[in-house]
């Protein structure tokens, strides 16, 4: 086997596990309630899980839904990740259980940021415009004429 292949295989296992914790972490948040009050009837959702080559460690991603506050969110997954753990070790097959890390995905937010930005009005006038160029100054008109006006005082 050469090596590119084995780091490729090694990727696509990688992934393979990542979804299907992020999928059993996914039926743990919908279907349990939590005793920690900041997951206390919250909506969540989990958007990715990573893992790491040995799938020792994953890297949880999650966003709180109806914009609630991502912290508290984070703080009450921290404080149920023995008990997720567990239940992961019952719905995964793995040999060892990953140790969990969680984060905020701020994938939506920056979304939302170009969106502002692309509906701007200066932004929208350059889009409609569809020139590639800067769009021109104050006194553009003006240089245009001076231009050929010199250039027909050259050719005469």
């Amino acid at each position: 086997m050469t090596r590119k292949l084995f780091f490729r295989l090694r990727e696509q296992r990688q992934l393979r596990v990542g979804e299907s914790i992020r999928h059993a972490l996914a039926q743990l948040i919908e279907r349990t309630d939590f005793r920690a009050p900041e997951l206390f009837q919250s909506r969540l959702t989990v958007t990715e899980v990573r893992m790491s080559p040995d799938l020792r460690n994953a890297l949880v991603f999650a966003v709180p839904l109806f914009g609630r506050d991502s912290t508290a969110m984070l703080a009450g997954l921290r404080r149920v990740r023995p008990f997720l753990r567990h239940a992961i070790a019952r719905m995964v097959p793995l040999q060892f259980v990953p140790e969990l890390t969680f984060r905020a995905d701020t994938r939506f937010e920056e979304a939302s940021h170009i969106e502002a930005i692309l509906r701007r009005p200066d932004v929208l006038r350059d889009l409609q415009a569809g020139s590639t160029g800067p769009p021109p100054g104050p006194h553009a008109e003006e240089g245009t004429q001076r231009v050929a006006t010199s250039l027909r005082h050259h050719n005469e």
